[in-house]
């Protein structure tokens, strides 16, 4: 039984009198405030509202608005008091979260390392001599120390995943566009996504599928596609990169050590590894921060450094300002990067277009019969003390998994994989735009969980809208025609079971097939076991039209209440097929078949 509101407040409160690693947050809401806010949401869940986030606090990065407090993106000089909240956010609350406070970030979302900020550096939850990773810093050190129960971060270049991967937790981020960015201070408009931090992957995407879809007010999401796929197959194909490739000079030996295990494990719960060269996606990476793309950067908050420094338009900053970044609270590497790529020449970004379309379609290419990719999340994880001395360096460095993904449109899951080096080691199973579901699922297989009531945890299911359609034969699961279902991206929702309305029959022809059909009303029949599955749109459409006679798809009624698409026989194919409505289960009926050897109890018609 999980907490009231008012308890997990009070437990989150107590978590941070403790004091540990306060610079983690920025803001926090006032006691008052916040029980209060518990309390109301106590009395709706007992007067029977269903509130899938009742009973969970939660926190945002401070790029990310919230009406009553100040946004500062890490400078706080550039606070401003916004009227709104961001509608991720409002989304949360709607469904009973309570926002705990707001959690700092590398400046302007402008790092992976997580010490880029005035508010202070933001240390590992399992070692302070280390950098917790950014920009997202505080939102996941804030998860992996309990105190709140997910987080929001933002990510452009790995912001949502390098943390996770440093403290052991779950860090989703979606494909851009997915979830509302009204309401975020940019990075790079273009490629940011809002995020988010939980200690496990279930309650990541119950967070991520409440925050998605658009709405009033909301101009910055897409629709999943009609064809977006709801699952991954039984046995994914995976790419993983192959050996003597780059990756191996890329990580220290414990670190390949700790992802060939992770591939090991990924292999054993049932998943085909396909080694593929990561080239194209490593050089792909180079191009966010490396190219032309940074002007991005200089367009989000390029003027106001610009006006920090006395250089009014930005482009001609002073290069001395960096003297003056205790006075403004502007982080002299922040300063530095997006003054930079104020310079940036038009004809560089245009350039370097057309160089990153080159570099999907070989990326994509190389991914084109698999349906995901394994990475580490990072190469390495630094110390404080390496940021000190190389704070440019080090911070590129650890976007080298990273920062192509957004640049490609994918989507990613970074999960925990057991430890390297003394502390958490983190892979990232990278899937195409829409298929986040897929990344889900792979990722699951390396992170499972325990089974538990979705009703009960409040969890909401996260991926694409599904159309379904109950089987009852020869496309069950273990069945020979199920590999149509799952090669169409097809979910498994639920084993189901007729109302007692219809009876079957045995029909001919190979593979062997039953045929469902539904008796006249008034006339007793039989309840028959199946499953219910969820297909995307257009793939409902692709299976109707591929379907062979007598087989059609028609309304069938179940045992509690609720009707679905399924398969039907036509009435005419039944006429001389023998009459097995006793077995009630299509595979009953073959295992008996199966063991004996002739065909068990079929009553012919007469």
């Amino acid at each position: 039984m999980s907490d009231t509101a008012v308890a997990r407040v009070r437990r989150a409160l107590a978590s941070l009198d403790a004091g540990e690693r306060p610079e983690a947050w920025i803001a926090v809401r006032s006691e008052r405030e916040l029980l209060a806010e518990a309390e109301a949401i106590d009395t709706r869940t007992a007067a029977g509202e269903r509130l899938p986030l009742a009973g969970r606090v939660f926190a945002v990065k401070d790029n990310i608005d919230v009406a009553g407090l100040a946004t500062t993106a890490g400078c706080p000089s550039y606070a401003y008091h916004p009227a709104t909240t961001a509608p991720a956010v409002t989304r949360l609350e709607n469904a009973g979260g309570v926002l705990l406070g707001k959690t700092n970030l590398d400046q302007f979302a402008t790092g992976l390392v997580g010490t880029r900020s005035p508010y202070g550096a933001v240390r590992a939850v399992h070692d302070p001599e280390r950098v917790s990773g950014g920009s997202s810093s505080g939102s996941a050190v804030a998860v992996a120390l309990g105190i709140v129960d997910f987080a929001l971060g933002t990510d452009t270049a790995g912001s949502g995943r390098i943390p996770a991967a440093f403290q052991g937790i779950v860090g989703l981020k979606p494909t851009i566009g997915l979830v509302p960015t009204e309401g975020v201070v940019p990075a790079a408009r273009s490629f940011d996504c809002v995020t988010v931090f939980a200690a496990g992957l279930r309650d990541a995407e119950t967070v991520a599928a409440l925050m998605a879809g658009g709405g009033p007010g909301v101009a910055t999401t897409r629709d999943w596609p009609s064809d977006a796929p709801l699952a991954a197959s039984p046995a994914p194909r995976v790419a993983v990169p192959r050996e003597g490739g780059p990756i191996e000079s890329l990580l220290s030996p414990s670190w390949r050590a700790a992802f060939a295990g992770a591939a090991r494990r990924l292999r054993a719960a049932g998943a085909v590894l396909v080694p593929v060269d990561i080239g194209p996606f490593l050089r792909a990476a180079e191009l966010l921060y490396g190219g032309g793309f940074a002007a991005e950067r200089f367009a989000a908050v390029g003027e106001f450094i610009a006006a920090q420094a006395g250089a009014g338009a930005g482009a001609d900053a002073d290069a001395d300002a960096d003297a003056d970044a205790d006075a403004d609270g502007i982080d002299p590497n922040v300063r530095a990067i997006i003054q930079d790529a104020g310079r940036i020449p038009a004809h560089r970004y245009a350039s370097d277009l057309g160089r990153l379309a080159e570099l999907r379609q070989r990326a994509l290419e190389l991914l084109a019969d698999c349906e995901a990719l394994l990475l580490p999340t990072a190469p390495c994880h630094p110390s404080l003390a390496e940021v000190a001395a190389d704070p440019i360096g080090v911070n590129s460095r650890l976007g080298t998994f990273t920062n192509f993904v957004n640049l490609l449109d994918l989507s990613a899951v970074a999960v925990p994989a057991g430890e390297a080096d003394g502390g958490p080691f983190g892979v990232t199973v990278i899937a195409r735009a829409f298929a986040d579901r897929v990344a889900a699922d792979v990722a699951a297989l390396l992170a499972p969980e325990p089974e538990r009531d979705p009703a009960e945890h409040g969890e909401t299911g996260w991926g694409p809208p599904g159309l379904p359609l109950a089987v009852f034969g020869a496309h069950l699961s273990g069945q020979p025609l199920n590999p149509q279902l799952t090669a169409l991206g097809a979910r498994l929702l639920r084993p189901v079971r007729t109302a007692p309305h219809y009876r079957m029959v045995a029909l001919p022809g190979s593979p062997p097939r039953p045929g469902l059909l539904r008796l006249p009303d008034g006339r007793a029949g039989r309840a028959f076991a199946g499953e219910l599955w969820a297909l995307p749109p257009a793939a409902l459409g692709r299976f109707l039209a591929a379907l062979p006679e007598p087989m059609t798809l028609g309304r069938v009624r179940l045992d509690d209440g609720t009707s679905a698409t399924g398969f039907l026989c036509e009435h005419h194919a039944a006429l001389n097929a023998p009459d097995i409505s006793e077995h009630q289960d299509w595979r009953i009926y073959l295992h008996r078949l199966h063991t004996t050897g002739t065909r068990p109890n079929e009553r012919h018609p007469s």
